[in-house]
């Protein structure tokens, strides 16, 4: 599209295969970011089984444990595999960040496991592992949102080359004008 005649720049409608692309994008992060979600779910609750079975610690304090060495896990998990591709010039306030909504996400996940022992009573190990993978959920949520929104930033798309017919085209602008009017005085 062009100019209209009130000078303003119409955009072309976004094509059906950008939507597409940008779509089959978040399909594979979301992809990535599960698998290594799932896999720092493994950790997590196997850490606290572990910790909470060896040891006489509260099953909240065992759980936070637990916590910590997941977004460990996944930090590596997150910056290597999920988001390579992302900007990586700013690691240390990646990492702040990270640990920041990781900390949230933990308090997130944690609240619930407290809620239900210390607020309900229930503390069999059954339940117990039923509240921490519910809380766990509830903050993957959370940390999804919060990692690609703030921590692993995408790099700025790059911009597109000039069609060849924009090279026919008269220039725009206030500096074109000025050439223009320049030539005609001349």
């Amino acid at each position: 599209m062009g100019r209209g005649s009130s000078g303003l720049h119409v955009s072309p409608p976004v094509s059906g295969k950008s939507v597409r692309q940008r779509f089959d994008r978040l399909v594979r992060e979301v992809a990535k970011f599960g698998a290594v979600g799932g896999a720092g779910l493994l950790v997590n609750l196997l850490v606290f089984n572990l910790v909470r079975h060896v040891t006489d610690l509260q099953v909240v304090r065992a759980s936070v444990i637990a916590t910590v060495v997941a977004i460990i896990f996944n930090y590596v998990g997150f910056r290597y595999f999920t988001y390579r591709d992302r900007d990586k010039s700013r690691r240390t306030k990646e990492l702040s960040l990270f640990l920041l909504f990781s900390v949230v996400g933990l308090v997130i996940e944690n609240g619930v496991l407290y809620a239900a022992t210390y607020g309900f009573g229930w503390d069999s190990p059954l339940q117990s592992n039923v509240f921490k993978f519910l809380g766990i959920g509830i903050a993957t949520l959370f940390r999804f949102w919060s990692y690609r929104t703030w921590v692993f930033r995408a790099l700025p798309a790059p911009e597109p080359a000039p069609s060849a017919e924009s090279f026919l085209e008269p220039p725009r602008g206030p500096a074109a004008q000025e050439r223009r009017v320049g030539q005609r005085v001349g």
